[in-house]
């Protein structure tokens, strides 16, 4: 049997979708576009898209990415912990249902198939999130139907767990890709200055890497040949973040 050294190979890829059954997921995964009289809302849509960004960022060994990721990082263990409370409410109130009654499971016999593009690790977080609360939205909603809580209760619930959602994915609105990496900011130079200025200080744990999220990416050291002209990339990175 002949053996090839270094076989041409592509990259690795999985089909993912996410199914959602209830519109008050759907909305959160779509957002809403700002009008006149109403602001954006960011959905997990557009979360996952500055994501994979920042994700990229990290890669590329900027610290100010790496900040980011501990923030979301933070942000998605709250956002958990809250929708697990969410739960266990409502675990609570189905329980009361008398021993021969049966619920069966409350799905939409139409769901909606959303196909998944994730780069970023964390984003898969954010996805899991909002199937729980998809799940969460469909128990509710049979736990009110079969009056084991009153309607103010139920709304109650579905605005507490949107709301956690709307506030993880809205944190990496503002994000502004800052175009340096850890090596530029290596002592009081002018370089230097110009971005801490721009994006603010660092945790010296953050600058040396100590301290990263724990699905931060690892870190690529790129040659000269990768750096796709660094000072006009600061350039244009310093352009948004003081508009």
């Amino acid at each position: 049997m002949a053996v090839i050294d270094h076989a041409p190979l592509g990259h690795l890829r999985s089909n993912m979708h996410l199914t959602l059954h209830t519109h008050h997921a759907i909305r959160l995964w779509q957002g809403r576009m700002p009008a006149a009289d109403l602001h954006g809302i960011f959905g997990l849509a557009g979360f996952v898209t500055v994501l994979n960004r920042i994700h990229r960022d990290a890669a590329q060994d900027d610290p100010y990415a790496d900040a980011w990721l501990l923030r979301v990082e933070a942000k998605l263990d709250s956002t958990r912990a809250a929708l697990l409370d969410l739960r266990a409410q409502l675990d609570s109130a189905l329980s009361q249902a008398p021993a021969a009654m049966s619920l069966g499971d409350n799905l939409n016999q139409t769901p909606l198939h959303l196909p998944v593009t994730v780069n970023a690790p964390m984003a898969f977080l954010a996805l899991y999130l909002l199937a729980d609360y998809d799940e969460l939205v469909r128990r509710a909603l049979l736990a009110q139907h079969t009056a084991l809580i009153d309607p103010p209760l139920l709304d109650d619930w579905l605005e507490k767990g949107a709301h956690q959602l709307r506030s993880l994915f809205s944190l990496v609105q503002p994000y502004r890709s800052s175009g340096v990496c850890r090596n530029d900011l290596l002592g009081p130079t002018d370089n230097a200055l110009r971005v801490r200025e721009a994006f603010g200080e660092l945790p010296q744990a953050v600058l040396n890497r100590e301290r990263r999220a724990r699905h931060a990416p690892v870190i690529r050291t790129a040659g000269p040949e990768s750096h796709r002209d660094l000072e006009a990339m600061q350039a244009e990175a310093f352009q948004k973040c003081t508009r």
